[in-house]
Order: C-alpha cells, then sequence, then structure tokens
C-alpha cells in the first residue's frame, strides 16, 4: 500500500522539483525568487515576439543579417517595468545581509539575479536565451540590470563595478575581465549561495585556518564588557597584550557579548600559508559578514618572525577586515608598522590563584565528561601553581590528566596533573639545554638545616610569584619580569645539582641543565644570542633552568685594557639586563662564590651555601648511598668511614658505586676492605694522599690498590 506524504507547513508551492521542506527563515527568498522568475518569463516573451524565427535550433550560435538589422533598429533593453523598491522581511537572511553589507534594494535584486542559476537549474537555460548564447548560462551585467528594469547606460550599472557593496563585499564576482564591462557574467560565490540557503559551514578554503572557539567561563564581566566596548569603536581593531591570562578566551567571551558570532583564525596554521594570505583575508571577511562575526587572530608571535613578513600579513589582514570587529592577542606588543590601523591595546594580566583554581576546575569537569571523579580541583591546582599556563596548554594538560586517571581507574591525582603539565613543554629548549626528568625527593637530600631552610624558600617563591609578584605588585617597575633566581654555591661533589633536581621535582617541573657549548662562542656577539635564545625558551616552558659552573659565564667585570675585556664586559652587561626581565626559574651552581659579580648576586633571590658534610651528615650519606638491596658484611663499618673520610656527598656516591662493583664481582656481600679500598681509589682520584691518619688499621690493606 502506498502512502502519500501530507504537505508539509514549510513547503512553498511551486518549489523547484527537489526543493522539498523549505525552511521559515528563507521561504523570502523563493518569494522573491518568484519575482525574478516572472521578469525572466517577460523577457523571454518581449524576445520571442520580436524574433521572426524564435523556433531556430541554431540560436545562439549565429548571427543573420536580418538579426544585425533588427539589434541597429532596438532602442535597447527588454522594455521591463523598473518595479517597486522592495524590502526583505524583517531578521530574514537578506535583510542580515542587507544590514552587514550595506545593501540597497537594487542591490538584493541584483543578487537574486545573479543566483538564480545556482537554485533553479532552469534559470541556466532562460539565461543562455536571453544572452542570445547558449553557451552563456549565466547572466551578464547588463541582462541584470534589464531584468531589474533598468538599460545599461542607467548609473545602476555601477552597482556592479569595484568598490561597490556587492562587489567589495565578495557577494557577487564579475568574470571574464576582457569582455566589455556589460557583457561579462555575474557569478555567486558558493559559500553565499549556501548562506542564503541557511548553510552554517564555513568556506572549505578556511579549513585548518579555524580554530576551536573555547570562551574563557572565568573572564571577570569588568574585561569583558571593557574589551567588547574597544571592539565596537572605530575600525574595531583590538590588540591584547597577554601576561599570563587567557587572552583569546577573553576575545571570546567580549565578541559574544558584544552580539557578535566569534570566528577565531589560527596565527599558526596562518603562518604556514603566508602565500595565500591575500585570499584567505578577503575568505575571512565574506565569512565574517556573512554570519554576523568577529575576528579573533593569535597568538602574534606566531606569525612569521621578519619585520617585513609579519607586517605584510598583518597589513593585508587588517585591510581586508577594516569594518569587522578584529582582536588580536599575544604575549607582544603591537607595532605601528605592521597596519595603518592602530588597535586598542589592553592587557591581560596573569590569573589570581583562585581564579586559576576556577580555571583547572572548569576544564578538569570538561575534560571528564561523564561525570567521573575528578580529584579535589583546589589540591591539583596547588600541585601546579607554579606553572604559567596559557588557556590551550591547560585545558590539554587537564584532558591528558583526565584520560590518564580513568586507564587507571582512579581520580586524578597530582602526579598525573604534573606529568600532564610537562608533556606541554615545546622541544625548543631541548635543543639548547640537556633535559633531566627528576627523579629525586626532599628525603633524598642530606643538606645542613640552613640550606634546607634556602631550598625550600626557593621552591615555596616559585609556587606563589604569580601572587605575590603579579598579584600584589611586590616588584614594580623597571621592566622586572617575574623570574626567580637561585645560586647555589660550594665545592665539587656538596650536592647542588641533585638540589635543584629536588626543587624542580618539587614544583612538578623537568630541569634543564644548560650546556655552556651550546652558549660560549668565539664570534663576538654570539655568545650574548645563544643566551637570548636560551631564556627565550626557558620563559616559555615551565622547567628550572640550571646554569652549571655559572661563573664562568656570569664572571665579574673586569678593567677595560683591550677589546677582548670590553667585549667580555659587554656580554655581562647583557646578562645583568636578561636576569632583570627573566620570567622562569633559574639556578646558578658555582664552586667560587667570589668569582660571581657583585651586581648578579643582588638580583639574586635566593642564596644557599653548600658546605662539606660533617660526620653525622656523612654517616647518612653513606647509608643512603649504599642503600638497602646491597648485600653487606658483618665487618662493614660505616661510622669509622664517616668520622675519618672526609668527602663530599658526590665522593661518597662515587665509592659507594665502586665497592658495589667490587663486591659484584666477588660474589660476596660486600665487606670493609672493598669499601676502603674504593675510598683509597677515590683519594687517588683526587690527589689527596692516603694517610695512616685516616686509614688507620686498613691502610695495609690499601696500599696496593
Amino acid at each position: 500500500m502506498t502512502h502519500t506524504a501530507e504537505p508539509d507547513a514549510t513547503t512553498r508551492p511551486g518549489a523547484p522539483p527537489g526543493a522539498g521542506a523549505v525552511s521559515a527563515d528563507v521561504e523570502h527568498l523563493w518569494v522573491r525568487l518568484g519575482a525574478v522568475e516572472e521578469r525572466v518569463r517577460h523577457a523571454v516573451a518581449v524576445r520571442r515576439a520580436a524574433d521572426p524565427d524564435p523556433d531556430d535550433p541554431y540560436r545562439g550560435q549565429y548571427l543573420s543579417p536580418e538579426a544585425v538589422a533588427r539589434i541597429l533598429d532596438e532602442p535597447g533593453g527588454l522594455g521591463l517595468p523598473a518595479g517597486e523598491p522592495w524590502r526583505p522581511p524583517a531578521g530574514s537572511v537578506l535583510d542580515g545581509l542587507a544590514g552587514r553589507f550595506g545593501l540597497s534594494p537594487l542591490d538584493l535584486d541584483l543578487l537574486l539575479v545573479a543566483v538564480a542559476p545556482d537554485l533553479d537549474a532552469r534559470f541556466e537555460r532562460l539565461y543562455g536565451y536571453l544572452n542570445d548564447d547558449l553557451t552563456r548560462r549565466r547572466p551578464t551585467a547588463g541582462l541584470a540590470l534589464e531584468l531589474c528594469g533598468l538599460t545599461g547606460a542607467a548609473p545602476a550599472r555601477f552597482r556592479l563595478a569595484p568598490g561597490a557593496p556587492l562587489i567589495e563585499g565578495g557577494l557577487v564576482e564579475v568574470t571574464e575581465p576582457e569582455r566589455p564591462p556589460l557583457s561579462r557574467v555575474l557569478a555567486v560565490p558558493d559559500r553565499v549561495t549556501g548562506h542564503l540557503l541557511g548553510s552554517a559551514r564555513p568556506d572549505a578554503r578556511l579549513a585548518g585556518l579555524l580554530g576551536e572557539v573555547r570562551e574563557d567561563p572565568t573572564a571577570e564581566a569588568a574585561e569583558v564588557r571593557r574589551t567588547a566596548a574597544a571592539a565596537g569603536t572605530g575600525v574595531g581593531l583590538v590588540h591584547l597584550r597577554s601576561r599570563g591570562g587567557d587572552a583569546e578566551g577573553l576575545a571570546t567571551a567580549a565578541l559574544r557579548a558584544a552580539g557578535l558570532r566569534p570566528l577565531v583564525l589560527d596565527a599558526v596554521a596562518l603562518a604556514r600559508r603566508r602565500d595565500d594570505v591575500p585570499e584567505l583575508a578577503r575568505v575571512a571577511a565574506l565569512e565574517a559578514r556573512l554570519t554576523g562575526a568577529g575576528i579573533v587572530l593569535g597568538p602574534l608571535e606566531a606569525l612569521p618572525a621578519e619585520p617585513a613578513e609579519r607586517a605584510r600579513t598583518l597589513g593585508t589582514l587588517c585591510g581586508a577586515l577594516r569594518g569587522i570587529p578584529l582582536v588580536t592577542h599575544g604575549t607582544v606588543g603591537w607595532d605601528p608598522a605592521w597596519a595603518a590601523d592602530t588597535p586598542v591595546v589592553l592587557t591581560v594580566p596573569a590569573p589570581s590563584p583562585e581564579r586559576q583554581a576556577a580555571r583547572w576546575r572548569h576544564a578538569l569537569d570538561r575534560a571528564a565528561g561523564d561525570g567521573s571523579v575528578t580529584g579535589d580541583p583546589e589540591e591539583l591546582a596547588r600541585a601546579v601553581a607554579a606553572h604559567r599556563l596559557d588557556a590551550g596548554q591547560l585545558r590539554r594538560a587537564a584532558d591528558v590528566a583526565v584520560r590518564t586517571a580513568a586507564l587507571a581507574g582512579r581520580p586524578v591525582r597530582p602526579d598525573d596533573l604534573r606529568s600532564a603539565v610537562r608533556a606541554q613543554n615545546g622541544a625548543g629548549l631541548d635543543r639548547l639545554a640537556r633535559r633531566v626528568e627528576p627523579g629525586v625527593g626532599w628525603d633524598d637530600l642530606v643538606l645542613p638545616p640552613v640550606t634546607h631552610r634556602r631550598l625550600r624558600e626557593l621552591a615555596l617563591r616559585a609556587r606563589h610569584r604569580e601572587r605575590v609578584l603579579g598579584q600584589w605588585g611586590m616588584r614594580p617597575g623597571g621592566g622586572r619580569g617575574r623570574g626567580v633566581v637561585a645560586l647555589f654555591a660550594g665545592e665539587s661533589g656538596t650536592g647542588k645539582t641533585m638540589s635543584a633536581e629536588v626543587v624542580a621535582a618539587d614544583l612538578g617541573m623537568d630541569l634543564y641543565v644548560v650546556d655552556l657549548s651550546t652558549v660560549v662562542d668565539k664570534y663576538v656577539g654570539e655568545t650574548e644570542k645563544n643566551l637570548e635564545r636560551i631564556f627565550t625558551e626557558a620563559s616559555a616552558v615551565n622547567a628550572v633552568l640550571l646554569f652549571d659552573e655559572a661563573d664562568a659565564i656570569f664572571g665579574k667585570r673586569s678593567e677595560v685594557k683591550d677589546a677582548h675585556d670590553r667585549h667580555a664586559n659587554i656580554e655581562s652587561a647583557y646578562l645583568l639586563q636578561r636576569m632583570e626581565s627573566f620570567d622562569g626559574i633559574a639556578v646558578l651552581t658555582t664552586n667560587l662564590r667570589a668569582n660571581l659579580d657583585e651586581a648578579f648576586t643582588r638580583r639574586l633571590d635566593v642564596v644557599a651555601d653548600f658546605p662539606l658534610p660533617d660526620s653525622g651528615q656523612r654517616l647518612a650519606l653513606w647509608e643512603r648511598c649504599l642503600g638497602d638491596r646491597l648485600p653487606r658484611a658483618d665487618d662493614l663499618d660505616l661510622r669509622f668511614c664517616a668520622d675519618r673520610f672526609e668527602l663530599a656527598g658526590g665522593s661518597i656516591r662515587a665509592c659507594a658505586l665502586t665497592a658495589a662493583y667490587l663486591a659484584a664481582e666477588s660474589g660476596e656481600p660486600l665487606t670493609m676492605r672493598e669499601l676502603v679500598a674504593a675510598v683509597a681509589q677515590e683519594y687517588r682520584k683526587l690527589g689527596r694522599l692516603v694517610l695512616e691518619g685516616e686509614f688507620g688499621p686498613y691502610l695495609a690493606e690499601v696500599t696496593g690498590a
């Protein structure tokens, strides 16, 4: 049995075959297209009435002498009435286009004439007939004007000239520029046709360029209102300079508050397509105007670094998007050479600890999605309080942490979040320094209480710097950064590098050890460039930067006697300035504190001295270095070793390792003789004498070792 479908309330009577249900918001489009069809019918009737052989199958492929004579006798035009001014219904698609593109009623009629073949295939054949050329199945500029009741000599022809709203806005394209103006064919881009039919899919040429629209849920209402107001003034150009806040999320929230749809352009993807920037700018401008959107572009530092290339890219974009609200963002300031217009520049400060915790809570809840337990957001936020993350890194870290915990079937732990945050670090610093993933903790340190307190102070400074230096403004003026710099001074082997690793582990960060071979260069100025690259990359990652043997590059300035002294002093002066503006966490270690310039010492936040361990500390070090898995003989006397051998922690570790190898070779538990032999070997390596006063009864056993 067959069923007859009931008529749809939104099906336009007489709609083209296959049109089916017509959305209510484009119903007026079909109604107006019907008016265009009536004009075409009238034009065809006029043409047929004057045609001596309207049924000629070769019509449009040749021109007979009679047709030439008839053309000479014609006054011009089809003789169609101009028609009454028409306005689309308020709130309709055409009404929106008229408002956003500044279209007149005539512009709308010209647009409908041009788009008709894309909506109804019958118009292709009809236009071919009216053009007197069956191969030209779209309207020419002259035919479009005639269908609107105008002649080619009318001033209205300039509504299809360059600079007119239809052409400048990209709604209509005039093709075949080699032909006379009235014979040029009008075409409507596919994206415009799709928009008229209610499609929200962006132009395919923007694929890969559009970023995900994410609003900052923690943005303060005052910041959103201020940014929205700035985007609504003048040409609508605003630059948000990020100081650790979610500039992109703020821009998105501001555009929505202004009643605009945010359209996010990824600056990284744009930089990869730099040769296509002019076309992409036009396509983005059309998309923004069609949908009533504002543009968010950033981060600007991802655009080509060459000043001329960056200026060309931004100048092209700002020119094409003029009049469309454009909010750029990045950590860099705005250079007036980038565009003809100057933006309103607003600073986006780093979020307070409370807002940061709220951002983590929102990101974790969003990542969980299914309502699974994600742990205590406040505790998790405290675990990564020392990290400086942009909005994208924070969202990605939350997603990775939730997935890691889900695989283990448990709530998210601080360690999950720390690992996820470390995974957000780029590889830029890996090319300039050696990465060390911390594997030690506070319990592994054997240090004097004063030194231990200094290390704890370094960790708490790093953890609370955003509140103290940012929110409370305790380091004002002078272009000072929000970095934390510490000096570890002491003899070799006293635990300086290990302490830096412990601090990094406590903060949930990686440790990057700067290789001096990648820094020092014999050519003038190259050392400073290498250091600048290191400082720049270190500021962009969440890591502790370790300058081992720092006195090699942070040495004292000297009296200038020749060009070498002058350039050496320039290096030191550069470092003094750069340390002031550093935003990361750096540790300098030195065996000779007196060799450091006093100006560096003044800029240090924490100074920790690492003395040689006393007897009690050496005993603890022997116990820790030998561990509890190495078998020990009954004659092992670690108290004797701690009292007699004045060794630093690094030397004790080396002795324990050597003794372990000797025990492994013997296949027996570690004996005192093997341990003392390892100590004697370390003494000789250090250039120290093996004396009876230290080795006592074991001297004879190690004399030949």
